[in-house]
């Protein structure tokens, strides 16, 4: 028949995302030939990850590994084991063994630490495998590994002088964390030949730097001199050894004079190109989900993250944020991301994500049922449209989420509608400021928006004062926990605040539950359920182990 389904349709992570930074076809990763012995303690630089977990004296370690790396995971695993133990007979004194676990199929971004998994484990350390945000974890100690690569360094000369004949130019040498070790040779040797303005990177812990992680040092590789100039980036170029991540191409692109990106052989996150990349079209495409948010009246805040240290604190913030600006804010949390899971939540117009500087920036989101925008880009989305102005500057994590000039307007509007009911002015004041209220426009299609400020209807929409309404039993209806409609209200109401949510589930979803021949059961006492991690719930108060 023409109306059956051909497949069974998408609820969980569809099967082309499973292996997220798989560039390379299944036929060539096959064939490609398993590594040495030697290759293996190179790559994963096994001797220096088991010092530090003996001078840290750390007993229970998790290994996370990126899902393309996890073919080598157990060999790393004996790998370290044997350098543990001859560790212990070169130093002969008596060590408790250690216990490595491997850490696969991470919560949430992979260039995260995942300190959830850890979690379930006990581990009192995580080695983290393949390419970092190097965001600050907020529970447990970190060794980072960002494995070596091979890279044909005369070709990337090559291609430098190629690219950059004039060898007085203001020049900055770079690479992704896994090919880092490369830079200082090549440094040195485009010192060598004539450079004379170039300055190198070293790796630091500072995604909030004006280049994320990195520190400028010489060609050399020594600090810049104390007295030194301030360095304006934007009079320097930036050549930079494997395709960055589409987080770091716009932070870069805004900060500096012009970005090359020298491709590498090794698969990467981005198809690789070896000509000048213009984020133009990409920084484009963000400003126009910027411009979606702008009319959104409900905004998902969505839970990319529960290792980077100040999470919470961007969570709260956000909140207040969208709230000033009379906007009505969730909080979700549903792992990794796709489409299905948040089509489930149609009511939603539009989502932030809270994440680090690199996961917070959903890039495939075409397949998206609503916008998808960062932090700092809802930050622009709440601004007043006479006040926001695209300056080309992007950035993707919550590390610069604080109290920001995000709706001061609207804060100031809604704290003097709050010290007018305070003084006692009449409720026709609410109908007069919302009829005063200048119309908004949807800045993509021209059409008027009425909605796009849902909480800033307040009472005056709500029907009645401010005050809290009574029941037929005396008691404060806005102290009840039940669904209620106030008295010829436009939206429906949660503990006396109005709830877009509750008004879509009332008004347009499709589902409204049991039928009416559904009987509810009487209630009966709660009982303590199951509590802890699943490796060992405790039940009751008996706290037996399960």
């Amino acid at each position: 028949m023409a109306g059956e389904l051909s497949a069974a349709p998408v609820l969980s992570t569809p099967a082309e995302h499973i292996f997220e930074f798989a560039v390379a076809t299944p036929e060539t990763d096959a064939q490609r030939p398993p590594k040495t012995e030697d290759e293996l303690r190179d790559v994963y630089e096994i001797a220096r990850t088991a010092r530090e977990i003996r001078q840290g004296g750390w007993k229970r370690i998790g290994l996370q590994f990126p899902d393309s790396m996890l073919r080598d995971a157990p060999r790393v695993v004996q790998a370290l084991y044997a350098e543990l133990e001859s560790l212990s007979r070169s130093t002969n004194l008596p060590v408790s063994p250690e216990k490595i676990h491997i850490l696969a199929d991470t919560s949430y971004s992979a260039c995260c630490v995942d300190e959830i998994a850890a979690e379930h484990v006990d581990a009192d350390v995580v080695v983290h495998y393949g390419r970092s945000c190097l965001s600050p974890t907020s529970r447990l100690p970190v060794i980072y590994v960002f494995t070596r690569h091979k890279l044909d360094r005369d070709d990337a000369l090559a291609a430098f002088e190629k690219e950059y004949p004039d060898k007085t130019a203001k020049l900055v040498l770079m690479a992704d964390v896994t090919y880092q070790d490369h830079v200082p040779a090549l440094a040195a040797e485009l010192h060598n030949r004539g450079y004379t303005n170039l300055l190198s990177t070293t790796i630091i812990h500072d995604p909030t730097g004006d280049i994320p992680n990195r520190k400028l040092v010489t060609a050399l590789g020594a600090d810049l001199p104390p007295d030194a100039p301030a360095i304006d980036l934007k009079s320097h170029s930036v050549f930079h050894l494997s395709t960055p991540p589409t987080a770091l191409l716009l932070a870069l692109s805004s900060r500096v004079k012009s970005l090359h990106v020298h491709p590498t052989t090794t698969t990467t996150t981005q198809p690789a190109s070896s000509s000048s990349i213009s984020t133009a079209r990409l920084l484009g495409r963000r400003y126009a989900r910027v411009l979606s948010l702008a009319s959104a009246g409900v905004i998902g805040i969505l839970v990319n993250t529960l290792s980077v240290s100040n999470y919470l604190a961007s969570v709260e913030t956000l909140r207040r944020q969208i709230a000033a600006a009379g906007k009505k804010s969730y909080t979700v949390v549903v792992g990794k991301l796709n489409p299905a899971k948040l089509a489930n939540f149609a009511e939603v117009e539009g989502w932030v994500v809270v994440g680090c500087w690199e996961g917070s920036l959903v890039e495939d989101d075409a397949e998206y049922y609503r916008p998808i925008v960062t932090p700092f880009e809802l930050g622009v989305a709440l601004m007043g449209d006479e006040r926001r102005v695209w300056t080309g500057e992007w950035w993707g994590g919550i590390e610069r989420v604080g109290g920001s000039e995000v709706g001061e307007t609207d804060k100031a509007d809604e704290n003097g509608v709050k010290e007018a009911d305070r003084n006692g002015e009449e409720e026709d004041d609410d109908y007069d400021e919302e009829e005063s209220a200048p119309p908004e426009f949807d800045l993509r299609t021209g059409r008027l928006v009425s909605h796009s400020r849902p909480m800033r209807t307040r009472t005056a929409r709500g029907g009645g004062s401010s005050k809290p309404e009574e029941s037929a039993d005396g008691q404060n209806a806005s102290s009840s926990s039940a669904l209620a409609l106030r008295p010829k209200a436009e939206l429906a109401t949660v503990n006396g605040v109005v709830s877009p949510g509750a008004e879509y589930l009332r008004s347009q979803r499709t589902w409204q539950g049991l039928g009416s021949d559904y009987v509810a059961e009487e209630s009966t006492a709660i009982e303590e359920g199951r509590s802890g991690i699943a490796r060992g719930y405790t039940v009751g108060e008996d706290h037996e182990r399960r």
